[in-house]
């Protein structure tokens, strides 16, 4: 099975290679930046402390996508309840009042991201594959979690999220790295 797998995931990298060049864009740069940064806990890209509450720390990403309002690092702390720690990068990328504009920027990212190529600070090469969702207006949220094919040690936890959030006065999208959920895929949320 893990030879399928691994078979599968050169098939695909070496058609996304022919798709597209490394880098062919600056929110796949960014996104690859942040990823190699990962196993590291993004101490490498932790800039200003925003606020801290009991175990929980906020900080400016020294990494912000083109165009981004805001970039940030939560850091949590274990705890006796929760045994372990977790790590989160999180760009909100658009607010919009526009459901359509948000729509199609979210299709947008979705398209710079699916199947590009991600080198890890240890030269290997990575797929980032997600399974497309369209968002409806009348949806609270809509999310996309891509994965790194071949997922392989600490690579294994990292999930790459995006997500667009039907908000009070409008829409938002966000684009986060974080601890993988490996129950999660793409979900639409009423």
């Amino acid at each position: 099975m893990r030879n399928i797998i691994l078979t599968i995931a050169t098939v695909l990298l070496s058609g996304a290679l022919m798709a597209q060049g490394v880098f062919s864009n600056k929110t796949q740069s960014v996104l690859e930046k942040v990823i190699q940064d990962y196993p590291n806990h993004f101490h490498n890209i932790k800039g200003e402390l925003i606020s801290q509450v009991q175990k929980t720390a906020e900080y400016k990403s020294t990494l912000q996508l083109p165009g981004s309002p805001s970039c940030m690092i939560v850091l949590t702390g274990g705890s006796e309840a929760v045994a372990s720690e977790g790590y989160s990068w999180t760009c909100t990328v658009l607010e919009a009042e526009s459901f359509e504009k948000a729509r199609e920027r979210f299709h947008d990212i979705y398209g710079q991201l699916s199947n590009s190529i991600i080198t890890s600070g240890k030269q290997k090469t990575f797929i980032l594959n997600g399974q497309y969702e369209d968002p409806a207006s009348d949806k609270k949220s809509t999310r996309v979690v891509f994965s790194l094919l071949p997922a392989v040690g600490d690579m294994k936890k990292l999930r790459v999220e995006l997500l667009l959030v039907n908000e009070e006065k409008g829409y938002k999208i966000l684009l986060s790295v974080n601890d993988h959920d490996p129950m999660l895929g793409a979900v639409t949320v009423n």
